[in-house]
């Protein structure tokens, strides 16, 4: 997990897997990052090939530790396996899914 940071947003890499076998590793480091970071908070999902529930609930987690702190959650780069999940669970409903430029009309 790689963590970039700049005064308006921190940007987040959580890898390839997000699901239970990682949570133990990905969940204090968001939390971290959420806690001493400032502006948004930025998870860049490019290389995110596995997720389940367990990952799921850490975005969840994460997206309500961050609004408490006043920042935002923004899932950024997310690839289309993970979209339909994000869909079929309606947590795109709930968290920031970034849209890439030539999506938006």
């Amino acid at each position: 997990m790689r963590v970039a940071e700049n005064p308006e947003a921190q940007v987040v890499d959580v890898g390839n897997r997000l699901d239970v076998g990682t949570v133990a590793e990905v969940r204090p480091r968001l939390h971290e990052a959420v806690d001493t970071g400032q502006g948004d908070l930025i998870v860049d999902l490019s290389g995110l090939e596995m997720i389940d529930a367990t990952g799921l609930g850490v975005l969840v987690g994460t997206h309500r530790r961050a609004a408490a702190a006043g920042r935002r959650l923004i899932l950024r780069r997310v690839p289309p396996r993970v979209m339909r999940v994000l869909a079929v669970t309606r947590l795109n409903r709930v968290l920031t899914v970034e849209l890439p430029v030539g999506a938006v009309a």
